[in-house]
């Protein structure tokens, strides 16, 4: 079986990661590797920090890796937050915060399609490949549901009358963002 490292120090994407790819792939955390370091996205893209993350790994330890990056974006805020949806509201991962903040500007709008959007850059064999996922759907007016993580309990995907945070992560994992960028790459790698 292939290995493959996630450039991530992010445990709920590497739990959502490791559901999809169980039995396809051996999916290494930094962690495994023994890297700890806390890679900077300073990217001002979805695709320039997946690419940042790995090649960070790629160079320093000359394994095949991908790294990726995601965000909620949002229609009537001109794509905000985007690439800044971890650090929204000023603190990196305050999910309660960034929430606040979205449904705050939001609550004179009309409008409130959304879009979550995943970019996976692959290092595979010192090549650089990317594959991207996008699921549409709404901000809704407060949070609901206890499952997920980030945006989940106030996004509701087209097509459905609950949240990702209501969902099981089967459920989720069957149409979310990442599971598609994901099932893009796992496509890519069956075929190496």
């Amino acid at each position: 079986m292939q290995q493959l490292v996630f450039a991530t120090n992010n445990a709920h994407k590497l739990e959502e990661v490791a559901d999809k790819v169980a039995g396809k792939v051996k999916l290494l955390s930094l962690n495994d590797i023994g890297c700890h370091d806390d890679i900077a996205e300073t990217g001002t893209t979805f695709q320039a920090n997946a690419s940042i993350k790995s090649y960070y790994i790629y160079q320093k330890y000359n394994l095949n890796c991908f790294g990726d990056d995601s965000g909620l974006e949002i229609d009537a805020l001109n794509g905000e937050p985007g690439v800044y949806s971890a650090r929204y509201a000023g603190e990196h991962g305050n999910h309660q915060a960034n929430m606040d903040k979205v449904l705050e500007k939001l609550k004179d709008k009309t409008d409130r399609s959304a879009s979550f959007r995943t970019v996976i850059s692959l290092i595979w064999e010192d090549k650089e490949y990317f594959f991207e996922g996008t699921v549409n759907g709404t901000i809704r007016h407060e949070l609901s549901g206890a499952a997920g993580f980030g945006y989940d309990p106030i996004f509701q995907p087209d097509g459905y009358d609950i949240t990702f945070a209501e969902m099981s992560m089967v459920e989720k994992n069957s149409i979310s963002h990442r599971a598609i960028a994901v099932g893009k790459l796992i496509e890519f790698l069956q075929g190496v």
